[in-house]
């Protein structure tokens, strides 16, 4: 299980998990329940780079579409296929089979995100 407050968090509603120069994109369970039932997903392809708050994918449900942004800059390494494959992961289990992107980053990537406290109080709020 993950521990929620090692994470970092966006205000747009992506999670970053840093390990080393690798970190791992996601969005929490507040955006998959937000969307309702994911049904599709769209992510972009190894070595697509891209700065923080860029466009780098999809989600849509059954009540809209939304798109994700990148709460760190960096270079994409690796996607999970599997939430491609099966975007319901999405909501059943956001923070541990769904993550979507692995990025390399420099230091300093998570500067300016959010711990899981100030989350948690931005969805309140």
């Amino acid at each position: 299980m993950t521990d929620l407050t090692t994470l970092k968090y966006s205000e747009e509603h992506e999670w970053v998990a840093l390990d080393g120069a690798v970190a791992t994109v996601g969005i929490t369970d507040f955006a998959a329940d937000a969307l309702g039932d994911i049904v599709f997903v769209e992510l972009p392809a190894v070595g697509t780079a891209f700065s923080r708050g860029d466009v780098f994918g999809e989600a849509e449900s059954t009540k809209s579409v939304s798109e994700l942004y990148a709460p760190v800059a960096g270079t994409v390494t690796e996607i999970n296929q599997a939430v491609v494959d099966d975007p319901a992961l999405l909501n059943s289990s956001p923070f541990e089979d769904a993550w979507l992107i692995k990025v390399e980053v420099a230091d300093g990537a998570l500067d300016g995100l959010l711990d899981r406290d100030a989350y948690v109080a931005h969805t309140e709020g």
